[in-house]
């Protein structure tokens, strides 16, 4: 069998180059992944043996799929003459999954045994707060997250404690943050535990302080892969060079215009320097795409081409030059949602499958009112992620309105209670709940009666206030703001969600007060209720663009091109990286498309409940006007009655 008939010129040189470093800039749907078994089964079928062979990207998904495109392709090509067993096959794993591996294996060096457990989020944020509430700091004021954000970066970066407290200097915040790390450290020692970072930086250490284990593995994998180089951190960047030692049998795969996770700590440069790392480089451009039409990757070029932190490259196919991309500019966030959701019924109708169907959108909250209309106009959807009313922030918010005003609603009281968190604990709900106030401690019970005062508070906003109004106050005195905002990009996403739920709010605002709140419970719940009972896999599928990376569809609606939305405001305030990375995202967002684009703006939206005025994403004005078309709706009554 010739595994290489399938390939492309480029495709094959990148298969046939086994010896010394390459670097394969993939581009969007330009058959990496192809590539990357193929080469593996060519190193194979020459000779090498498998288990010499080591693959490493980053999420479980994607190595379990390279796992079983490997081995099929080993099993249709046949080695019956070949000295391997059929047991005898490449390490294939994430990142993370390689550092337990190693340090099961030889974590005893650094004095970690080998049954160490690894802490999740939950477990790392357990011990942060007693970390932290043992330097006698409010958890309130110094977030867990925040903490374990600066902590991982740090840990990325292959810092210690020690120089980070040097760096540090005589700076306050920096020098609690060390305080709070080294205990935090020596919690994780004292329960025989590693956090996720701890699985990358201490394999480093252990490759760099142990030449003979370095050796070990350095001898064990002569041919080592990388995919998705262009998210790797410093720390994973070094843990492949050493491991590819003198050998120098390292091939990286990847594409910096896709590099989406500087947040997490990815650097672009890694990819961009790897020819400076590696002197004697072998670099292939996969340039040929096998997805999208020549359209959309025109202007998938022409969007790109401006960043500057980049490999210059130029998408080009075979296949036809397909349909101009379809520019819609809505009055409002409604309106916008209408038209996508009324276009993806037409092409259900048309015999277009929901699943060949994807919107996708820059920021969660504007996935709830999208839903609101896919339901309105009965098209079958699944929002990948979590449904806008099945976010813990906004359970919170209206289990604070139900609390209020059914006090006999135990599930809701539970929950909220502890939220944001005021200390009261799960001993001191069991006591409360089984009428033992009166064995509380004084402060336990003072919290207890602060809680339900505010719940007091709350019912009478409910009485005398607009539905928007009383989610306004339920964010500021709970103090669900102040704490929110404390937790990063994380936090302030979630902050987004409970002003998207005040702007849902709002239009209850003209009933009067008892009956808005109550409608506006019944919708929110009778939302969930039906989202809840939607089990099924079909559907048109919503999700952000960062959850759409690796996939693609058919027909694809970018929603929300507006300033300040796509690109993100977020962006203007930080380095020039990160504006690229904006753009990067709306590069990826298109050429997930194979036949069709849809783009949409809103010439208005609403935000916290305030209508504001919308100038279009500075996107739109790099895409040369020979690729658009412009939509008007010219039924704009038909939205009335329909939705109605």
């Amino acid at each position: 069998m010739d595994i290489a008939q399938k390939l492309n010129a480029e495709q094959k040189e990148a298969m046939l180059h086994t010896e010394g470093p390459l670097l394969i800039i993939a581009g969007a749907g330009a058959g990496k992944t192809r590539v990357l078994t193929h080469r593996i089964a060519h190193l194979i079928k020459s000779g090498i043996n498998p288990e010499q062979i080591l693959a490493v990207t980053f999420t479980n998904k994607a190595a379990g799929e390279m796992r079983e495109r490997v081995h099929a392709i080993i099993k249709n090509i046949g080695f019956d003459s070949a000295p391997f067993s059929i047991h005898q096959k490449p390490f294939v794993s994430t990142f993370h999954a390689l550092g337990v591996f190693m340090l099961r294996s030889h974590g005893h060096a650094l004095g970690i045994k080998k049954n160490f457990s690894i802490k999740d989020r939950d477990g790392m944020s357990s011990l942060l707060k007693e970390a932290i509430k043992s330097h006698g700091l409010d958890i309130k004021q110094y977030s867990p997250k925040y903490f374990n954000a600066i902590i991982s970066r740090q840990k990325g970066k292959l810092a210690s404690i020690e120089t980070y407290r040097e760096e540090a200097s005589d700076n306050y915040f920096s020098a609690t943050i060390s305080d709070v790390w080294e205990t935090y450290e020596q919690l994780l020692k004292k329960e025989n535990s590693l956090d996720f970072d701890d699985l990358i930086s201490k394999t480093v250490l252990l490759l760099k302080n142990n030449k003979d284990i370095l050796e070990h593995y350095q001898k064990k994998w002569r041919y080592i892969h990388i995919d998705e180089y262009q998210d790797t951190n410093h720390a994973q960047c070094i843990l492949s060079e050493l491991l590819s030692g003198e050998h120098q049998n390292i091939c990286v795969v990847g594409d910096g215009d896709q590099c989406l996770y500087s947040w997490r700590g990815a650097d672009v440069q890694n990819i961009l320097r790897f020819e400076k790392d590696y002197p004697n480089t072998k670099t292939i451009l996969l340039e040929e795409n096998y997805r999208s039409t020549q359209t959309i990757l025109s202007v998938a070029n022409e969007i790109i081409q401006k960043n500057k932190l980049r490999k210059k490259k130029n998408l080009f196919t075979r296949k036809k030059a397909g349909e101009r991309i379809s520019l819609f500019p809505a009055r409002d966030e409604e309106d916008e949602a209408y038209f996508i959701a009324k276009e993806a019924r037409a092409l259900i109708k048309s015999g277009t499958s929901p699943e060949s169907i994807a919107v996708l959108y820059r920021a969660n909250f504007q996935s709830r009112v999208l839903e609101e209309l896919f339901l309105a106009l009965n098209v079958p959807h699944q929002i990948i992620g979590t449904r806008f009313f099945e976010r813990k922030e906004v359970k919170d918010i209206l289990s604070f309105i139900h609390a209020s005003i059914n006090t006999e609603s135990l599930s809701d009281i539970r929950r909220i209670i502890n939220v944001p968190p005021r200390g009261v604990g799960k001993a001191t709900i069991a006591k409360l709940f089984a009428g033992k106030k009166n064995e509380l401690s004084n402060n336990m019970r003072e919290k207890v009666d602060d809680f339900f005062l505010l719940l007091e508070k709350i019912e009478h906003i409910c009485e005398t206030e607009k539905p928007s109004e009383i989610i306004r106050f339920i964010m500021k005195k709970t103090g669900i703001e102040a704490y929110l905002k404390q937790e990063g990009e994380d936090g302030l996403e979630r902050l987004e969600n409970i002003k998207e739920l005040a702007t849902l709010a709002s239009r209850y605002d003209t009933l009067p007060h008892e009956e808005g709140v109550q409608q506006f419970l019944n919708d929110a719940a009778l939302a969930g209720d039906q989202d809840e009972l939607k089990k099924e896999k079909r559907g048109v599928r919503l999700m952000t663009v960062h959850a759409a990376k690796g996939l693609e569809f058919p027909y694809v609606f970018i929603a929300g091109l507006e300033q300040g939305l796509f690109p993100h405001s977020a962006s203007f305030a930080s380095v020039e990286v990160d504006t690229e990375e904006e753009r990067r995202l709306f590069y990826v967002a298109l050429t997930r498309a194979q036949e069709k684009v849809y783009l949409s703006f809103a010439q208005q939206r609403m935000l916290f409940g305030s209508r504001n005025d919308s100038i279009p994403s500075e996107f739109l004005h790099d895409i040369p006007s020979e690729f658009i078309e412009l939509t008007n709706e010219a039924e704009r009554e038909e939205k009335k009655i329909e939705y109605l």
